[in-house]
């Protein structure tokens, strides 16, 4: 009896691992598409309110991170558990990653105000390749899927090339018109951060992929950036 209800504590623990990463994920996934609009439609309002939702996905994280130590101290996992305790760990550190850098494209709609550059038509397409790739990775960790997390991965390519035609078209607006250069540069580093939310999620499926299947996900072919721009931490 005492193992049996120890079996089933743990399952309990993990399905609440879970549910929060999966609580993580919806609120990154709508904080990127939301700030995506906000930058579109210059909406400042709209814009603040997805910086105040970031503290909620700050708020889950540590949530996590309390509850793996817990697991560990109470059920010391092993193999295939302790893989998943550990990938739900480091996911929730990405996750909340991933919402700082939907936070930072918010931030951008503000500074577009009056600009004479409106939002290329890529970076919305762009947006949405990255939120579901985002949806897609967190549902491979919820089901396990090796094959699934693979998926995401060959998905970044598309994420890389949206960045380079992102960039070429950013730098002819720049060198035709000097006065575009502070709009230009602003949506130059939209892209950048979803280009670095589209490497995150990578990140999470090579995870997903280890805590299947305990072995590693082979190199990728990462993109190159044209300019080597560091992740955008504007605060």
């Amino acid at each position: 009896m005492a193992t049996g209800h120890t079996v089933k504590a743990f399952d309990e623990d993990l399905d609440q691992l879970r549910a929060s990463i999966a609580e993580m994920g919806g609120l990154a996934e709508a904080a990127i598409r939301d700030s995506i609009q906000a930058l579109v439609r210059r909406d400042t309002e709209a814009a603040a309110a997805i910086i105040a939702r970031d503290e909620r996905i700050d708020e889950i994280e540590a949530e996590v991170e309390r509850a793996v130590v817990n697991v560990i101290a109470l059920r010391a996992p092993m193999a295939d558990d302790l893989r998943e305790v550990i990938a739900a760990l480091k996911i929730a550190g990405a996750v909340e990653r991933i919402g700082d850098y939907a936070r930072n494209i918010a931030k951008r709609a503000g500074r577009l105000e009056g600009s004479k550059i409106e939002p290329l038509s890529l970076l919305p397409e762009m947006g949405r390749i990255v939120g579901e790739m985002v949806k897609n990775v967190l549902d491979a960790f919820a089901a396990r899927d090796a094959q699934k997390a693979i998926e995401v991965c060959e998905r970044d390519r598309a994420v890389d090339d949206f960045y380079n035609s992102i960039f070429r078209a950013l730098l002819t607006f720049m060198m035709e018109d000097s006065g575009n250069i502070t709009a230009a540069t602003h949506l130059l580093f939209v892209a950048k951060n979803l280009e670095r939310i589209g490497d995150h999620t990578t990140n999470i499926a090579e995870m997903v992929y280890f805590a299947a299947t305990g072995e590693r996900m082979g190199e990728r072919p990462r993109g190159v950036d044209p300019l080597g721009i560091a992740d955008d931490q504007d605060d």
